[in-house]
């Protein structure tokens, strides 16, 4: 249970919901995806890709501190080196049993670089936005293993 909110005998307990990262390299687009994902009932965290390719946020630390259940993220070009990034943390330990979703803004550029792939393509039009919702819902069904925890 997270604790949450508080009542004139304390505090209230509510379910705990589940939390899904979004990694991206807009701020206006972290934005969007937050409040659709949040307005569908999950709680979330955000980072931008940047910082956590250049290490000014600690991956590791990230994921420990704030224990996602599912990750959403952005494949921005330049769409080799975000792809390899998006490889390496997918096969980091601390990544072990988390749902992914990925997006980009041009799914045919990133489908030629690595081949058909279930990408979103995000435009931020509010079609996308709900796809978004509902591929992590189906990721978190999916789920093999519950994500681990620090």
């Amino acid at each position: 249970m997270m604790w949450m909110g508080h009542s004139q005998e304390g505090l209230v307990a509510e379910p705990t919901r589940k939390i899904v990262a979004i990694f991206n390299t807009n701020p206006e687009v972290l934005d969007l995806v937050r409040e659709a994902l949040e307005e569908a009932g999950y709680a979330t965290v955000v980072a931008h890709v940047d910082d956590l390719k250049r290490g000014r946020i600690d991956l590791v630390q990230f994921v420990e501190q704030h224990h996602p259940d599912a990750v959403v993220y952005d494949v921005a070009p330049p769409y080799d080196t975000n792809w390899t990034f998006l490889r390496l943390m997918r096969n980091s330990k601390v990544m072990v049993g988390r749902a992914f979703v990925v997006t980009t803004t041009n799914k045919k550029a990133l489908d030629e670089l690595i081949g058909p792939s279930d990408t979103v393509e995000l435009l931020c039009k509010p079609y996308d936005l709900e796809q978004i919702v509902q591929s992590v819902n189906q990721a978190l069904a999916k789920q093999v293993a519950p994500a681990a925890t620090a």
